[in-house]
């Protein structure tokens, strides 16, 4: 759709730019025209003559513009448990944490969602997702606290409205109080598609179906949380191949690999995406090549975890969607995507294809493209080229840290974390110089700290 006749515009001028269209299209020195909450035009050079209703213009010297990051793979509500079981594998950590997680509440939830998105928007996030599946009898409105906390930060998001109904009395991993039961957790969920998930093209908030993991439900859940997906029209995702553990206990209690069991539940497609995906053979791959399903590489997390090297080089050669992800805050500290550009990249390289494995540019598409592959919006974001919505990054690469570093693109990825000048979504600014413009940090500081403090007493008293 081409801008209005009234139409105003915001230019950015002189930053290099990575396009990250499918030519992967860069300029040296060239502008953006943003024209309301659409990009306009992208282009060498000086933006054209006679723009008309020009609201603001950027000298962007100094700077490198890209399509903001997209992150695929989250759980907000671990920033208020940040720091424990440090040293566990995924199993162990999970069974260390599940009774803790059991008790947050909704203003738990909502600090806990402040935190990781305020986190992510100063770092050149501009569309977040959340994968949620804890919710403990009577702790209230928790996807509408989540919503609520991404609505007001202005970031794009997807919330992925997880479940659990497989507990320990099941042969499961969380503890029998903290599950939802199947037709519980199917309801809720369509309840939740159908009050928030928007499907415009310049759509804010849109939700997933979201099963939490094949050890944390059953097949049954699986099965018929595919159907109402593909009912309702929506995304799916889950956990998949994350850990050797996980390969054991699929083949123990449904006779198969993690691959073969999600196809036999109807869990591949091209409106599916799983995070992890570490432990692949060749068949699992072209699998997932075959039906187009995605993939959420959160490469801090798997090594914090000890899970093992996602084979994202092999995936990416046979056709896989791959996006990034930060994972929960409980397993990636840091709770920044921009580092997981560069940590992508480095991890890749351990691993069979050595220096080979990853590039600069391939790991910025990750970050960027990748994620609106595997979140259904490639056509609406992911790249800057006209016509798609204004989510773009300012980063400022002209000081001690970069300046000496000769290619943009390279500086970004190799060099150190990189300070945001400028982010906007659906063409507001929401981050200046480092800082968020729609939230108070300092007070988002305070109350996760004080709601994280609040959930340790309750934890501690059983």
């Amino acid at each position: 759709m081409a801008p209005s006749a009234a139409a105003q515009r915001i230019v950015i001028e002189n930053c290099a730019i990575a396009t990250v269209d499918a030519q992967d299209t860069e300029y040296a020195s060239g502008h953006v025209v943003i024209a309301d909450n659409r990009i306009e035009s992208v282009g060498a050079g000086r933006a054209p003559d006679g723009l008309q209703n020009v609201v603001r213009r950027i000298d962007a010297s100094g700077h490198l513009a890209t399509p903001g990051l997209i992150n695929t793979h989250h759980h907000f509500y671990q920033w208020i448990t940040r720091g424990l079981a440090t040293d566990h594998n995924l199993f162990n950590w999970l069974v260390a944490l599940y009774p803790t997680w059991a008790r947050i509440d909704e203003e738990m939830v909502h600090a806990a969602a402040q935190g990781s998105l305020a986190m992510m928007a100063r770092g050149g996030v501009t569309t977040a997702m959340d994968h949620h599946y804890v919710f403990p009898q009577g702790s209230g409105d928790l996807s509408g606290a989540i919503i609520r906390a991404a609505r007001d930060m202005g970031v794009r998001f997807t919330l992925a409205r997880g479940s659990m109904d497989r507990s320990a009395k099941d042969g499961g991993l969380p503890p029998d109080f903290a599950v939802e039961t199947l037709e519980g957790a199917l309801a809720a969920t369509e309840e939740t598609v159908r009050k928030h998930h928007d499907a415009s093209f310049d759509a804010m908030t849109q939700v997933a179906v979201a099963p939490c993991s094949p050890f944390s439900v059953s097949t049954e859940l699986l099965r018929q949380g595919a159907e109402l997906a593909r009912r309702l029209g929506v995304r799916m995702h889950t956990h998949g191949s994350e850990t050797v553990e996980e390969e054991k206990f699929c083949h123990e209690l449904f006779g198969m690999g993690p691959t073969d069991y999600f196809e036999s539940t109807g869990w591949l497609g091209e409106d599916v995406w799983m995070a992890h995906c570490v432990h692949m053979n060749d068949s699992d791959i072209e699998a997932f090549a075959r039906t187009r399903t995605g993939v959420a590489h959160c490469p801090s997390s798997n090594a914090r975890l000890a899970a093992g090297i996602a084979r994202v080089p092999d995936m990416l050669a046979a056709g896989v969607p791959v996006g990034l992800g930060v994972d929960g805050t409980a397993s990636n500290e840091s709770g920044e995507l921009h580092t997981e550009l560069r940590n992508a990249l480095l991890i890749n390289r351990l691993g069979a294809h050595r220096e080979a494995a990853l590039n600069a540019r391939q790991a910025l598409r990750l970050g960027t493209y990748g994620g609106a592959q595997v979140l259904g919006r490639a056509d609406h974001t992911g790249s800057l080229e006209p016509g798609k919505l204004a989510d773009l990054v300012l980063w400022k690469l002209d000081t001690l840290a970069h300046a000496s570093i000769a290619d943009p693109v390279t500086a970004l990825v190799f060099g150190a974390a990189a300070p945001v000048t400028a982010s906007f979504v659906d063409g507001r600014q929401i981050v200046e110089d480092g800082r968020l413009l729609t939230a108070d940090e300092d007070a988002i500081a305070r109350s996760t700290r004080d709601e994280a403090q609040r959930l340790a007493r309750i934890a501690a008293q059983g």
